[in-house]
């Protein structure tokens, strides 16, 4: 009787795996999809990112074969002693789900499809790059329109970025990205830095029609973390000179007189609020172009519900954990309701009236 690994697909998998491991020392079920073809690394983007129920969907070939092709490769692991463990994939989504591998989503397919299996053979370096490689999450992604959008949650109309969640188009300000800012590709070193320097990042991604697919356009990072990452370049003469551009942009998108207004109105609400981080605060909101609380037609009618509103975001990425718990796959509803009290109590603090000398 012939084995199942020496039928066509048997050896299929068996080179695909073959290859994993002499490469890494390890292989999982999506490795071999990808390896025979059955998976795109555009597919498996589309499966991180959250944009589809389960991979079930991607993958070309129909159920019954893909559930052959993982018993064919337990099969083949198991007659080679490799050590078998079941890999964490969580979703390119603020709430880090994890992602779905079977339309059914029957408990005991899941497992089988979110295994992996470590060669007795593997270095030390080749189980730590693993051990890395799994517990990694996807990158958070932020889209280029590309045209007309709406966002699901607060029905504006569109900005120049998009977050997707599922299906639905999200603004930056309705996803607690807005305080972020735009870091172009092309400076690998200053790239490197400010995204280690950042709780918080998401890659910059443009839709490129005449290629059909997703070109990197550059990253969203805290400010303080680009200017943490600038400061470590400042010995290039070239990094100077983006510095002195990028600033130079910045003074030009600034609308000081409003801002002035802006600050003195979170001063009269909150008059425990510092000078200093009032302006920081009317400066962040109110940057033209922007698409934050402050150029909204509430914020520049100074609206105190709109200027709260831009208090609030900063005292809630200022001074809480609310950025690192997203990154952390905290859900956004949990983090805001975690961390609602502090809010509350630096709030409460400011609407004090300041001691001054």
């Amino acid at each position: 009787m012939v084995s199942g690994l020496e039928t066509k697909l048997g050896r299929r998998v068996a080179k695909a795996a073959d290859e994993a491991v002499t490469r890494r020392g390890a292989v999982s079920v999506l490795d071999a999809f990808t390896a025979i073809g059955w998976l795109t690394a555009k597919a498996v983007d589309t499966w991180e990112q959250g944009r589809v129920d389960s991979l079930q969907e991607l993958v070309q070939a129909p159920p019954d074969r893909q559930r052959a092709a993982v018993e064919l490769l337990r099969a083949w692991a198991g007659e080679r002693g490799l050590e078998h463990r079941e890999g964490a994939y969580p979703a390119a989504t603020r709430e880090r789900r994890a992602l779905r591998f079977t339309a059914d989503g029957d408990p005991a397919d899941e497992r089988d499809f979110r295994a992996h299996w470590i060669s007795p053979t593997a270095t030390a370096a080749q189980r730590a790059r693993e051990d890395r490689r799994r517990a990694k999450a996807p990158e958070l992604v932020v889209l280029e329109a590309s045209g007309p959008w709406t966002c699901a949650s607060c029905a504006e109309p569109d900005g120049e970025l998009l977050r997707m969640e599922d299906s639905d188009a999200h603004c930056l300000t309705c996803t607690d990205m807005d305080h972020l800012v735009f870091l172009p590709a092309g400076d690998t070193a200053l790239t490197r830095r400010a995204k280690k320097a950042s709780t918080l990042s998401a890659v910059v991604m443009r839709w490129v029609a005449s290629r059909r697919k997703y070109r990197r356009t550059g990253l969203l990072v805290e400010e303080g973390a680009l200017e943490e990452a600038e400061a470590q370049c400042l010995a290039d003469d070239d990094a100077r000179a983006r510095r002195r551009e990028r600033d130079a942009v910045r003074r030009g998108a600034q609308d000081v007189v409003f801002q002035e207004r802006f600050a003195a109105e979170i001063t009269r609400l909150f008059p425990g609020c510092p000078d200093e981080r009032a302006q920081s605060v009317a400066a962040h909101a109110g940057t033209r172009g922007s698409g934050r609380v402050g150029r909204s037609a509430a914020g520049r009618a100074l609206d105190p519900g709109a200027v709260r509103r831009a208090v609030v975001a900063s005292v809630r990425h200022e001074d809480t954990s609310y950025d690192e718990m997203l990154m952390n796959g905290v859900p956004r509803e949990e983090a805001r309701s975690r961390i609602a009290d502090d809010i509350d109590r630096v709030l409460g603090e400011w609407s004090r009236p300041l001691e001054r000398p």
